[in-house]
């Protein structure tokens, strides 16, 4: 009860010190906004571009390893040369995989294959530069395949070949506008195909990556009637296997190893041979987005750090005239008793109160911007950062006021109430 009546009266206290100098408290608070202001929008920007860009990627999914002929990073001493003479993976290896996979140690395995810039047609409407990916029935295990209206594949239509298809949102609405697309029938490669299901729409992505706005998924076996696959990398279409993993194997370090055993016993591979196949994994990827944003993240401290250091000098220098200019109410108030704490917490309040206000003027700033309407990069305001913003705020404000307000405290209250 003592302490929330002394931060009522510490807050009073305040309160009418700020509003009895608005003018020097508007110019005080201007630095701390515009330090808060730089760091929250730099973290901001760097969140949503983060976001943004794992967003674009996620066609690579989650949890999941590739067994494909290139590597996504060259490293090591292989020659990049030999990459060239490895086959790609075959359906037979899928298969064999499939078979001799642990279950346990999985959550499914898919191959798919694509190409691109393909036109599809129906009637007088038609879209070019399309993808056209075949897939197996497990795909949906290993990628997001987001069906909005309509269904997934069933087993029974991937064994028989059939031509059906999930096409993308900008598909289904250009070659059927005025209404469902689900049931109609478009033509691609001299084929008929019937469309069971279409994704959600996806918009434009930061980065020029595979959307499923423009992709068709057709069943795997409905895909190599239409498209020859490689064999050796050079022409064709390059089929890819991935494994799902699963949540209680850390890195995917047990999956990896299986996989790799398995592989290079299908393919006959002796023990002095090296891997004739590459192992990808999206965590790559990851990691290096993270690498680069954390690096992003030291140069926003760092700009807005020099901001909010202007702004912790602008406080402090406040708070020392503010003392000064008090010092007859502060000899006063010890006279009837007050207590140095009392005064060391009304000033030190003073001076976080100033600073959170400040704070508060620079996160609404930054989410005013978020606002505006951002095609290319939409912006979000998290709750962590308004929290980071806020608990800047507040260390800022007791380093700023601390010194003036331990002076405040220790005043002798015979030579204080004399001052004018």
């Amino acid at each position: 009860m003592k302490a929330l009546r002394l931060t009522l009266e510490s807050f009073r206290f305040a309160w009418q010190a700020l509003k009895a100098n608005l003018l020097r408290t508007i110019l005080s608070l201007l630095g701390v906004t515009v330090g808060i202001f730089a760091i929250i929008a730099v973290f901001t920007i760097v969140d949503s571009l983060e976001k943004n860009i794992r967003d674009s990627m996620s066609f690579v999914g989650d949890k999941v390893i590739y067994v494909q002929k290139w590597p996504w990073a060259f490293g090591g001493d292989y020659p990049w040369w030999k990459y060239f003479n490895r086959p790609v993976p075959t359906v037979r290896e899928f298969r064999e995989i499939q078979r001799t996979l642990n279950p346990a140690s999985h959550n499914g395995v898919a191959i798919f294959a694509a190409t691109g810039g393909n036109t599809l047609k129906a009637g007088s409407n038609s879209v070019s530069d399309c993808a056209i990916q075949g897939i197996s029935f497990d795909y949906r295990r290993v990628s997001d395949v987001p069906v909005a209206e309509g269904r997934y594949f069933t087993q029974q239509e991937m064994n028989a070949a059939r031509n059906v298809a999930i096409v993308g949102y900008d598909i289904a609405h250009n070659l059927f506008p005025n209404g469902s697309a689900v049931g109609q029938v478009f033509k691609a490669k001299g084929q008929r195909y019937t469309i069971i299901g279409v994704m959600q729409k996806e918009g434009k992505k930061l980065l020029d990556t595979p959307s499923n706005d423009t992709n068709c998924y057709i069943p795997f076996t409905s895909f190599t009637k239409i498209f020859q696959l490689s064999t050796n990398g050079m022409g064709g279409a390059q089929p890819t296997i991935a494994i799902k993993g699963r949540d209680d194997d850390p890195g995917l370090l047990n999956l990896e190893a299986e996989i790799q055993g398995n592989m290079r016993v299908i393919r006959g591979l002796k023990p002095r041979e090296d891997d004739s196949f590459a192992l990808n994994r999206p965590e790559l990827l990851a990691n290096a987005i993270t690498q680069l944003f954390s690096v992003i993240g030291i140069a926003g401290w760092v700009i807005g750090g020099f901001a909010m250091l202007v702004g912790g000098f602008g406080i402090a220098n406040i708070m020392f005239v503010s003392v000064k200019e008090r010092t007859n109410i502060i000899g006063i108030q010890k006279s009837l008793g007050a207590k140095n704490y009392f005064v060391l917490f009304q000033f030190l309040f003073e001076a976080v109160f100033l600073c959170l206000l400040g704070g508060g003027a620079g996160i609404l700033l930054v989410f005013l911007i978020t606002l505006l309407p951002q095609d290319a990069l939409p912006l979000f305001l998290s709750a962590g950062n308004i929290s980071l913003g806020l608990t800047v705020s507040v260390v800022i404000g007791v380093l700023a006021g601390i010194i003036p307000a331990v002076l405040a405290s220790n005043l002798d209250p015979v030579i204080a109430i004399r001052a004018q």
